[in-house]
């Protein structure tokens, strides 16, 4: 028998593969969503099916959303701002959205006595590991460079708190970098499968930063979804799991599976050049294990190419006034 399962953010990029994932199961899912930066197309698909619900709120305001989490078994908490340089430029949103937003779904939870809380933290804390942190556990430092990767941490940090002080069951989620149909459309620094397919899409030339060889521990949205199943549905409790393919891919050879011409523009000062999930611990806790290998995930990603056609094309000429606010935050540090 399904279960009474709440989303937050789950018109969002992630979440809404979550969703798809959940009612397939057939759990009976509440999402909660503002759509600020969430789709209803991601979930429009959904609206005929009695087991689904949507309510358009915001998780900033407490005595709005509350209410909701009646009766709520799980709890999976994805609503948050991402990327760097718009947290950067607007850290009090970010913390309103990624702290207080947290601290109220938190409460929320409590208040009304549900079973589980599944909070989905970043990798970006653990900021630019040194080589002997190379794959990078979850025991790894923490080195949160920008207000993005900050307050998702202090959202983690309320999170065991939470369940410290009230006893609320909490398995956090450290997602590397993740891909796949529904993924947004802007954000220059996180959604590289945007900026990559949009030039597809227009016929320009991929904009490759630096020299291409930095690697990132890209991770596709189905597996994603099948790790917060996973814990969601675990016995597991106050555990912290990194979520990555544990094979990191260098952006040249993303490139070349999408196939077009190329242009190199400047690194970027404070990116790291590798990110890479050590990812045994969920393997054994959990027994989960990423299943889509990324020449897979590419050729899938390209069938849903029409999604990006809407979205701005990325040129070196936008990258680099969009980058304007990372340099003066670099200056200024």
């Amino acid at each position: 028998m399904g279960k009474n399962v709440l989303v937050t953010g789950g018109a969002g990029f992630i979440a809404s593969h979550l969703v798809d994932r959940l009612l397939n199961d057939g759990h009976n899912v509440t999402v909660i969503d503002n759509l600020s930066t969430g789709r209803m197309a991601n979930v429009e698909h959904h609206k005929d099916n009695s087991r689904f619900k949507f309510i358009k709120a915001d998780i900033a305001d407490f005595e709005e959303i509350r209410k909701y989490f009646q009766d709520q078994a799980i709890v999976f908490h994805l609503a948050a701002l991402a990327d760097i340089v718009p947290s950067i430029v607007n850290p009090r949103g970010y913390y309103i959205s990624n702290v207080l937003g947290t601290m109220n779904v938190l409460e929320a939870s409590r208040l009304n006595g549900v079973g589980k809380f599944i909070y989905t933290a970043s990798s970006s804390c653990y900021g630019i590991p040194p080589k002997e942190y190379y794959p990078t556990s979850e025991t790894a430092p923490i080195s949160t460079e920008y207000p993005y990767a900050l307050t998702k941490f202090l959202g983690e940090t309320t999170a065991f708190h939470w369940a410290r002080v009230y006893q609320l069951p909490v398995v956090s989620l450290r997602l590397f970098n993740v891909y796949g149909p529904r993924a947004r459309t802007s954000g220059t620094y996180g959604a590289v499968f945007g900026v990559f397919l949009t030039q597809k899409l227009n016929g320009k030339p991929y904009t490759i930063v630096g020299d291409g060889e930095q690697t990132r521990d890209f991770i596709y949205v189905s597996d994603v979804a099948e790790a917060f199943v996973a814990a969601g549905f675990s016995a597991a409790d106050g555990e912290i799991f990194n979520v990555g393919t544990g094979k990191p891919q260098s952006i040249n050879k993303l490139v070349s599976l999408l196939e077009g011409e190329k242009v190199y523009i400047p690194k970027r000062p404070g990116e790291p050049e590798c990110t890479w999930a050590d990812i045994r611990k969920i393997q054994s806790q959990l027994g989960w294990q990423p299943k889509v290998s990324f020449e897979e995930g590419v050729s899938k990603i390209l069938k849903h190419i029409d999604y990006w056609r809407e979205a701005p094309v990325w040129t070196p000429e936008s990258i680099k006034e969009a980058t304007q606010d990372w340099f003066k935050y670099l200056i200024r540090s």
